[in-house]
């Protein structure tokens, strides 16, 4: 069996800043209020001509400046994400045309997990033998969807996009330098109406629903589900792996918000200074939110290879995907 080994992974965030202070000026909240129930003090917002797919390319253009041959031999190309550019083209078709690459090309919406449930399918496809290299890209442009007006949505995110190639690779010495160890992966559909956002269907089982296409959350029936869940899926992967969690170096979870991951590190026991989080400086950036993270983690030297890493997306649907692996 062939392991996935994380070749590089870069992210990418707009320059536009959107602080706590500018969002005293839209809605009725204070920097206090935000930080103090978010821990969130700054966003990343794109331009009015700017689109998913146009940071996703910049994420994979500073994979390029780390490893300028990183792209050459990709097969495939999984773009995570729910906020497309178009419903059609995808924004992995946009990609492949904008590297000139000989891959196929596909999108995937699992929201907030789409990063990790990207890297499970991927790490599938490579360890099978079917594909050798894949390219993965996860990116979102929350403010596009964002109302303004709702103070309870609007205080919480941000743009970015993250872009990883992984590599099938045999064992050297009988060994596998990196590789997935576990996979969690869970759903649950009758959550949906808690967290959502309306397409050609405007009614959730006979009710009308709200938003007129933007972002839409009851935010405490959110937090009582990741609370619940996450912890869970934390256990099952260590489970799956025969360690225990507190051999895990680097816990990488969606950053939601901050309160919302201390609480997840209290219920789990996991060592909140020894999980990586974006929020703070970005808010809640959906699939991206991840890669940027983990990005941060690598380019600071606090992720070194070798070590243990447990990622876990989670998000609207409700969707959940969570990844112990070596890097």
């Amino acid at each position: 069996m062939l392991h996935t080994r994380i070749q590089a992974l870069a992210a990418y965030a707009p320059d536009k800043r959107l602080t706590n202070a500018d969002l005293e000026q839209i809605v009725d909240t204070t920097d206090e209020w935000i930080v103090t129930r978010t821990g969130i003090r700054e966003r990343r917002i794109c331009g009015e001509q700017e689109y998913t797919s146009d940071l996703c390319t910049a994420a994979v253009e500073k994979l390029m400046e780390k490893k300028p041959n990183i792209l050459d031999g990709v097969e495939l190309i999984i773009a995570a994400t729910h906020t497309p550019d178009y419903p059609f083209p995808g924004v992995a078709c946009q990609l492949q045309h904008r590297f000139a690459l000989q891959a196929g090309a596909v999108d995937l919406n699992a929201t907030c997990a789409g990063f990790t449930y990207a890297l499970h399918f991927a790490d599938g496809l490579l360890a099978s033998g079917r594909h050798r290299k894949i390219l993965v890209v996860a990116g979102d442009t929350m403010s596009k969807i964002t109302d303004y007006t709702d103070r309870t949505t609007c205080i919480l995110f941000g743009d970015g996009a993250g872009a990883a190639v992984l590599e099938a690779r045999d064992a050297v010495n009988g060994k596998h330098t990196s590789e997935v160890l576990a996979a969690h992966l869970g759903s649950d559909g009758s959550m949906g109406k808690s967290c959502y956002r309306i397409g050609h269907k405007q009614h959730w089982e006979g009710e009308p629903l709200q938003g007129g296409g933007c972002f839409v959350q009851n935010g405490r029936e959110v937090y009582k589900w990741a609370l619940s869940h996450v912890p869970e899926g934390m256990a099952d992967l260590c489970s799956q792996a025969g360690i225990t969690l507190q051999e895990v170096d680097w816990f990488v979870p969606h950053s939601a918000n901050l309160r919302m991951i201390q609480a997840i590190c209290e219920r789990s026991g996991f060592p909140l200074e020894r999980t990586l989080t974006s929020a703070e400086m970005n808010g809640n950036t959906s699939a991206a939110s991840i890669p940027l993270a983990l990005a941060a983690g690598i380019d600071d030297g606090q992720v070194q290879r070798g070590q243990t890493l447990l990622l876990y997306g989670f998000g609207g649907g409700m969707t959940e995907a969570g990844l112990l692996l070596r890097y």
